[in-house]
């Protein structure tokens, strides 16, 4: 287990956020260790296991080298809800820092974070209720089994956010599908639905 005040880090880099109403705009990404879902469409799963315990005076440093880039600050995974990151969000935050964190849910953390991304995964897609006060945006990756009752049932649950509908790939099943049930979505009034897409993904970037 990871010491107090030391987190297990897979790494830490600026780059453009790719998905959702923040996309295009300059980050810096902390991407911890660790995952309790462990999805087969992870774009990430390097992150399930990889990675190496970092104190906290270190993990900011390496925040500080993009500070003049930008003052947002992505917390993500694998899934960051699983290590204590109390003190550094705290710390960045007491620094100036916007912090965003990208969670699928299962475990609620109360910290002073700027923006929420929600994400629950397959096969129940279980979220914790409090998630519903703080989430700025939900996003549903479209998977092989996704089908139009999840869609239709979380786009109720978060009816006064955007849900995004993120294609798992590039390959033209992926889009198309995406496409098809955002456009039966938008016939069924789900008027919070957005298509979502990765411009990592295009610009073939981090």
């Amino acid at each position: 287990m990871p010491q107090q005040n030391t987190l297990k880090i897979s790494e830490i880099f600026f780059s453009s956020q790719g998905e959702g109403l923040r996309v295009g705009e300059p980050t810096i990404f902390v991407r911890l260790s660790g995952c309790d879902l462990k999805c087969n469409f992870c774009d990430t799963k390097y992150a399930w296991k990889k990675g190496k315990s970092e104190n906290l005076e270190k993990i900011l440093k390496e925040i500080e080298k993009f500070k003049n880039l930008t003052n947002w600050v992505c917390i993500t995974g694998g899934e960051p809800t699983l290590q204590d990151i109390s003190d550094l969000v705290l710390r960045l935050k007491k620094s100036g820092y916007m912090i965003q964190m990208e969670t699928n849910g299962r475990k609620f953390k109360s910290l002073p974070f700027d923006w929420i991304t929600l994400s629950p995964k397959p096969p129940d897609y279980f979220y914790e209720e409090e998630w519903k006060k703080y989430a700025k945006e939900l996003k549903i990756v479209v998977d092989k089994n996704l089908t139009m009752d999840v869609i239709r049932k979380l786009s109720k649950d978060f009816s006064n956010i955007p849900v995004f509908l993120q294609p798992q790939s590039m390959l033209k099943w992926s889009l198309k599908k995406t496409y098809k049930l955002w456009r039966e979505g938008i016939q069924e009034n789900l008027k919070n639905l957005r298509l979502g897409y990765q411009i990592q993904r295009i610009y073939s970037i981090k």
